[in-house]
């Protein structure tokens, strides 16, 4: 299988793996080319993986290049990802596929009318943790899905990241930071979610940058709900929960609560970090305790990049391929759902649906390695 010369735009914290992993892991992707606003950004990078650092328009017009992962932050998703689909090439970006709904309907469209692959993360429910559960769910081992309940609680990003500002502004926060790994893994496992009803605050008005930062001790103005709480309505009757929050104290920022819990008619599961694509998988019978279920399925280490290249293969085999844009918006339709629930008090009913994802083979395609 011929690689597919590949471009990425954005050097930040979260390139250094999607360009490990798509210069050195993925057969199907040839990286030639990565791109920044701070050009000196783009060129330690460029350095160390052995490619060109360029500008962005240079990146866009350069015909060599077919496809483009978007890793820039998420204010921006949209914006690049619409450059990338007008430029001719494949596009992939980094979560959410945008902040504003009506702004990933437009990427759909675009990417539809233009014969091109749209693609968003994450790709971590293609894991071995995820797909190993959905084996189990699927083989019928906790019977009828009932209910599922999801937690994300955490302290906030100031305790790591080392720009975490746009964490609280305008396009941040947990539920577009985080969300996108929950629903997702939740939608890939469960199916369409049809209403949501939710509630929102913001605990702290300002945040203090901590942890090994040159900036420790710098103060964030928060701008936007650091918690929000909802109700999940599936379209085959399921009924579930998701808390996303930013607002454990400091340093008590280790919650107990399960990742992501379904019960089930036959029993239970409890799903591993949606943001990891490991395990470990606990299943509980009837009357039995949780076990830990032995993984089925590969790809456990940081794959960051493996929807981009599943992407890029199944449109190289399929040609009515376009990529997992339809669920990455659904996704994004159930998030902006969420919030403008939280503000308004009202239902939201889901609008866009998307084609199931389906479940990854036990063996290791050749396109990966």
């Amino acid at each position: 299988m011929k690689p597919i010369k590949t471009g990425i735009i954005g050097c930040g914290m979260i390139s250094e793996i999607y360009l490990k992993n798509c210069c050195d892991t993925f057969r199907i992707t040839d990286v030639v080319a990565c791109a920044d606003l701070d050009m000196q950004k783009a060129k330690e990078k460029a350095e160390k993986f052995g490619i060109e650092a360029c500008t962005v328009d240079e990146l866009l017009s350069n015909k060599e290049i077919e496809a483009i992962i978007n890793l820039t932050v998420p204010i921006a998703h949209a914006e690049i990802s619409k450059k990338i689909l007008i430029a001719g090439k494949h596009a992939y970006s980094e979560k959410p596929l945008a902040i504003e709904l009506n702004d990933g309907e437009e990427l759909l469209s675009i990417a539809g009318k233009l014969g091109l692959c749209l693609g968003a993360a994450p790709d971590t429910f293609l894991g071995g943790g995820i797909q190993s559960a959905k084996k189990l769910i699927d083989d019928g081992l906790i019977g009828d899905p009932i209910t599922v309940n999801a937690f994300l609680m955490t302290r906030g990003p100031e305790n790591f990241h080392p720009n975490p500002d746009f964490f609280y502004q305008y396009g941040g926060g947990p539920l577009l930071d985080f969300g996108p790994y929950y629903i997702t893994t939740m939608v890939s496992l469960l199916g369409a979610i049809s209403k949501v009803s939710a509630f929102a605050k913001m605990t702290y008005p300002e945040r203090v940058i901590l942890g090994n930062n040159p900036r420790k001790g710098e103060k964030i103005k928060v701008q936007i709900p650091t918690h929000y709480s909802a109700i999940l309505e599936f379209e085959r009757g399921i009924t579930g929960t998701i808390t996303v929050s930013f607002d454990l104290p400091y340093p008590y920022w280790e919650s107990k609560l399960p990742y992501i819990q379904i019960e089930g008619s036959k029993g239970s599961i409890i799903i591993p970090d949606p943001n990891k694509f490991e395990g470990p998988v606990l299943l509980r019978k009837l009357n039995g305790e949780y076990e830990e279920m032995p993984l089925t399925h590969s790809f456990t280490e940081n794959m960051r990049g493996m929807g981009f290249a599943y992407m890029l293969n199944k449109r190289s085999n399929q040609k009515d391929y376009k990529g997992n844009g339809d669920l990455a918006l659904h996704v994004l339709d159930v998030m902006t759902g969420i919030d403008r629930s939280a503000q308004t008090g009202n239902v939201y009913s889901v609008k866009h649906k998307f084609q199931m994802p389906e479940s990854l083979p036990q063996d290791m395609p050749e396109y990966f390695y």
